[in-house]
């Protein structure tokens, strides 16, 4: 196995977020198949090498005793793959929408089947693998999932996370519902126990779809919902992008925003005053979360990482790179083609021999 490189472009202040979050717990995770290192390339840190001095300092080449370099941040990501030019390299790739292609041969490592789809209509002769976001331990392990006893009331009836949360909720359901009589909380900020906040809730409100929507990229994989899940939540959630990968509405969570404020206001009253009968199925649900446990993705992230290790050692001993059509190039043969069926079309119509 190649040593590991994870790319990323600081680990405090402004690049805390959950994409970070996920290339730390992924270093974590895989530090114990592989040599794994951490490698940032806009803020210099003496826990971690710098891109530059790497490069400096290390000749490029493929073969085998080269390590393996995974860039994840969407707009810093064709900057960096020019940067690793002839170098072994791997996209992690979390959201879609950011509008760059790719060099032919850089394998995708989608955490979502939304962005492997997308790949995989604008990048098809690159190696695409599915290596979903893994849930750490503690959900699964304090996660609240039987909700206790059925007459016993958590102490939040409803809870939104402020960021990446609708106007739709924070300006119009909020207020409904805490006119109905409910205890909503709007959090905000950094909780230290997100999973004891989530134990301590009812029903959470997740509707992320107007946030990515104005960013032009997607939602890569929609963890809140699955953790709330974890801890015996009724979820109510948008359906945009990744979260339609593991959310089946009426069935493991259920749609919000789902025609109208009425409509919200009636299910959601209703979920918190019998939440048993909201819940999914728990097999159902332990399935999803089984999916998503670091053993089930670190078996995962083996087999995706031993196809991407032959994968460049064949590369390396010289075998040429298969390319994926431009859209140009697409285009330019659909006209081809209708050009040549409307020919042969005049021709019959003509009574010519085709």
């Amino acid at each position: 196995m190649r040593t590991l490189r994870f790319l990323v472009p600081g680990t405090t202040g402004r690049f805390r977020c959950g994409g970070l979050l996920v290339e730390l717990q992924t270093a974590r995770l895989l530090s114990g198949i592989a040599t794994v290192e951490l490698v940032t390339y806009r803020q210099r840190q003496a826990d971690h090498p710098f891109l530059a001095d790497l490069l400096r300092d290390e000749p490029p080449g493929l073969a085998g005793d080269q390590p393996l370099w995974v860039v994840s941040w969407g707009f810093d990501v064709p900057l960096l793959l020019r940067r690793l030019r002839g170098r072994p390299v791997a996209y992690h790739a979390h959201s879609s929408g950011y509008g760059f292609d790719l060099p032919a041969g850089v394998p995708v490592l989608a955490v979502s089947r939304n962005t492997l789809g997308y790949w995989g209509d604008r990048a098809p002769r690159n190696p695409l693998l599915l290596v979903p976001n893994a849930l750490e331990p503690c959900w699964l392990e304090r996660g609240a999932r039987t909700g206790g006893s059925p007459g016993e009331r958590r102490p939040i009836d409803v809870l939104v996370q402020r960021r990446k949360t609708s106007a739709y909720v924070l300006e119009q359901l909020v207020p409904a519902l805490r006119a109905r009589g409910l205890t909503v909380e709007v959090q905000s900020g950094w909780v230290e126990d997100l999973v004891e906040l989530f134990n301590s809730a009812t029903v959470v409100l997740y509707d992320s779809a107007p946030y990515w929507r104005g960013r032009g990229v997607s939602e890569g994989f929609g963890l809140p919902p699955v953790e709330a899940l974890a801890c015996g939540c009724v979820v109510f959630t948008s359906l945009n992008h990744a979260l339609a990968d593991h959310q089946d509405p009426g069935r493991i969570s259920h749609q919000i925003g789902a025609g109208t404020l009425t409509s919200d206001l009636d299910r959601i009253e209703a979920a918190v005053r019998c939440p048993q009968r909201w819940r999914p199925d728990p097999e159902a649900l332990e399935r999803l979360l089984a999916d998503g446990s670091e053993p089930a993705l670190l078996r995962r992230w083996s087999e995706a990482l031993q196809l991407i290790n032959d994968h460049w050692d064949r590369l390396a001993a010289g075998e040429p790179a298969l390319k994926s059509p431009s859209r140009g190039r697409v285009g330019l043969q659909q006209i081809r083609q209708r050009l040549a069926s409307r020919m042969a079309g005049l021709a019959w119509g003509l009574g010519l021999p085709l």
